[in-house]
């Protein structure tokens, strides 16, 4: 662990201990490679886990408030996802504040469109197409597909090859539109219930806070993994996702050249 990254968990300690109940949560001291990040639940990943990669990252929406995007920056984080739209006709009100944040702070960003599984895959993408910008040092976008069992107006789970033929749909428009081919960002039950993942020309970003990914997704390979949703970074408020890039830091700068 660095000294930069122990001096910065010693103070969140020393703040947690000081400042009267519920003033601040615990903070256990984790390693998550060169970055000034701690964990409020982490989990013990051993030398293969999340500090094996160099490029960490977060994913943000509405339940982020105002960020401290240099402050961010200066803790590790390298590049950002931010949550656009949902459906055909919700749109995060958090959006532009944090895309002009995070360009402002010279951090690369992309959004991602929840899903709804009640709306045709058509209209979802003409919604993220009117809401999102284009941007020539925009990240790839994404996809975020699966289940919903708390939604209070669609809980339906349509069959495997339904959901991979919607899927496909909102890639090809997206890819016309912007010039890049989305992310697909899931989950481990959905992976299984859906077979998304053999959806050919298509990267992954991945759900596994609680294992490796391999654990949950076999031989399939990902660009993205979501490590943590407890994660705690200088310059945001409360709880936060992280995630790293697969690869090295020539590695991702190849990747947002292509």
């Amino acid at each position: 662990m660095t000294a930069r990254i122990f001096m910065f968990l010693t103070c969140l300690v020393l703040a947690a201990c000081g400042g009267g109940r519920g003033s601040v949560p615990s903070i256990i001291p984790v390693d998550y490679g060169d970055n000034a990040f701690g964990d409020s639940d982490p989990v013990d990943w051993g030398r293969n886990g999340p500090s094996a990669y160099p490029i960490h990252g977060i994913d943000i929406s509405r339940f982020q408030s105002a960020i401290d995007w240099n402050a961010a920056r200066a803790a590790g984080v390298r590049f950002a996802f931010i949550k656009a739209t949902e459906g055909g006709d919700l749109f995060d009100p958090m959006f532009d504040e944090h895309r002009k944040g995070a360009r402002h702070a010279d951090i690369p960003w992309g959004a991602y469109h929840f899903y709804y599984w009640c709306r045709p895959a058509e209209e979802q993408a003409r919604w993220f197409i009117r809401n999102v910008p284009r941007d020539s040092r925009a990240l790839t976008h994404v996809l975020d597909m699966e289940w919903t069992p708390f939604s209070p107006t669609c809980t339906i789970r349509p069959p495997g090859a339904t959901v991979r033929a919607e899927a496909k749909k909102f890639l090809d428009i997206l890819e016309q539109h912007y010039g890049s081919r989305p992310i697909i960002y899931t989950t481990p039950d959905f992976f299984d219930d859906t077979g998304i993942g053999q959806l050919a020309d298509t990267e992954f970003w991945v759900r596994s806070v609680t294992k490796m990914p391999h654990e949950h997704y076999g031989r399939k390979h990902w660009r993205f993994w979501q490590y943590t949703s407890t994660g705690i970074v200088p310059g945001i408020r409360g709880d936060v996702d992280i995630n790293v890039f697969y690869g090295s830091h020539d590695d991702w700068m190849r990747w947002q050249l292509r």
